[in-house]
């Protein structure tokens, strides 16, 4: 009789609590193949013990995941400010319900952006001029708001602080080496470096 012991399997919550994340993003590493998952015939998630453990204990967690984390924290950083009055921008307390939702989309996309920028290699990425995109539709936005071209500019760094603070985070989290900390906040200023110069280019064209 083999003295193995059968191997140990986890709920996604379970796991999830065990590695430290959020359940969400858990699942967007096990969907982009980062961590074996299992599925059982009622399609159900299942991790086994030891390969959270040693998914744990990698370093440096691969670029998909420290992409899924650097969402993950950002988002939730964001949602905490802006549902909370005494941490709220006020440039943001200032619009109507439609006008936020028309916001909060074109952040989605600018999200999309970064995550894709810092999972590239391409300094010259066809993704920066997306980026210049977004922040002409800050800058429509704003204009449309009434909103002066500071408050304009407020909006654009109150998302690059998020995702700055988040990718600080990172490296304890996510085993980050300090050469890829540095490399991913130097992406991430490349990014909102074009998205605000666009936001000035926007107002400055309807001057």
């Amino acid at each position: 009789m083999s003295d193995k012991e059968p191997p140990t399997y986890l709920s996604l919550s379970a796991a999830s609590q065990l590695l430290g994340v959020h359940a969400s993003t858990l699942r967007r590493w096990a969907d982009e193949g980062a961590v074996p998952v299992y599925i059982t015939p009622g399609g159900h998630r299942r991790f086994a013990r030891a390969d959270i453990l040693a998914l744990a204990a990698r370093r440096p967690l691969p670029v998909q995941s420290i992409s899924s984390v650097l969402a993950s924290k950002a988002l939730a950083q964001t949602r905490s400010e802006l549902s909370n009055p005494s941490t709220a921008p006020a440039w943001m307390m200032t619009m109507e319900e439609h006008e936020r939702l028309e916001w909060r989309r074109v952040g989605q996309q600018l999200m999309g952006v970064v995550l894709r920028y810092v999972s590239s290699h391409d300094e010259h990425s066809p993704l920066l001029e997306e980026a210049r995109a977004i922040g002409l539709k800050y800058a429509r936005l704003a204009r449309a708001t009434g909103l002066p071209l500071t408050d304009a500019i407020a909006a654009a760094l109150f998302f690059r602080d998020s995702l700055v603070e988040a990718a600080m985070d990172l490296p304890e989290e996510a085993h980050l080496r300090p050469a890829e900390s540095a490399r991913l906040l130097r992406r991430i200023s490349r990014v909102a470096n074009e998205v605000q110069l666009a936001v000035v280019a926007g107002y400055e064209a309807e001057e």
